[in-house]
């Protein structure tokens, strides 16, 4: 592989690290970005490369959650333990609603809707609905603050917002923030439960993505994947971090203002290149 093409993976790495969590949507960046950065691969491997590249964003989320996420920690009284495989369960019934549907739809969704012109319309209108719903709740009572209260029906809502994440361009961060926000979850609770969800969710979506390629890699591909899941874990403890500190004091409607106008862009673009 030369340093031309290694550049490009460092590149698609940095901005799926970035916005795999912000609520810009990682996926539709990745098209957009990939409609300038040609990888020199075969377009079987480049729709695998561009879904298994988040588990190293993924396991950002694992690193920085561990000791929260496991149950069977030693530092752990018996309730906590409990109350962190209720956090598990949650999460199971939150994943439910994308799986199935994601399963069932996942060849069908790639033909109809992996193009700029989705992405471009999805951008802009998730990020109208942000601006929307943070000025709706701008004085709203929250009513789940911590795990605890989150209810199981809430996290199943939660998880049917996520569905909408199927299509390039919504965001899954975004989706379920959005979501969260909507049934009553503070800004922090929303965007944790969206990195937990994350987990199953995408090693269960590049697990099916790898069993559709096969395992049958050249040698510069496996490099190509390693080099972009590392560089996406690193941006991606950066940008949880980021995101965490910003929601401390800030709503979302910076990043709907920024959907729009590169949804806008993004259609001026195409339109003239057309």
């Amino acid at each position: 592989m030369d340093i031309i093409e290694l550049i490009k993976v460092i590149f698609l790495g940095i901005v799926e690290g970035v916005t795999e969590w912000l609520p810009i949507s990682s996926t539709g960046h990745m098209i957009l970005v990939e409609e300038f950065i040609q990888l020199n691969t075969s377009e079987a491997f480049k729709e695998m490369f561009f879904v298994v590249i988040q588990l190293g964003a993924i396991m950002a989320v694992v690193l920085l959650y561990f000791h929260k996420l496991n149950p069977f920690a030693s530092d752990k009284s018996i309730r906590q333990k409990r109350d962190t495989m209720r956090i598990w369960y949650k999460v199971i019934v939150g994943v439910v609603p994308a799986a199935v549907i994601g399963l069932l739809f996942d060849d069908w969704l790639n033909e109809h809707f992996y193009n700029y012109w989705t992405v471009a319309i999805t951008l802009i209108i998730y990020g109208i609905l942000f601006i929307i719903i943070e000025n709706r709740n701008r004085h709203r009572i929250v009513k789940v603050e911590n795990f605890k209260q989150l209810s199981y029906i809430t996290a199943f809502g939660i998880g049917i917002f996520q569905v909408l994440a199927l299509i390039p361009g919504t965001s899954r961060s975004g989706a379920t923030i959005l979501g969260g926000i909507i049934l009553g979850a503070s800004r922090s609770i929303a965007a944790e439960y969206s990195f937990f969800l994350s987990i199953p969710v995408m090693f269960g979506a590049s697990a099916l993505k790898l069993v559709k390629f096969g395992l049958h890699f050249t040698g510069t591909e496996i490099v190509i994947l390693l080099t972009g899941m590392v560089v996406a874990f690193v941006v991606s403890i950066m940008a949880i971090r980021f995101l965490l500190g910003y929601i401390k004091n800030n709503d979302f409607k910076a990043f709907g203002y920024y959907r729009i106008g590169l949804g806008i862009l993004i259609l001026g673009y195409f339109i003239l290149l057309g």
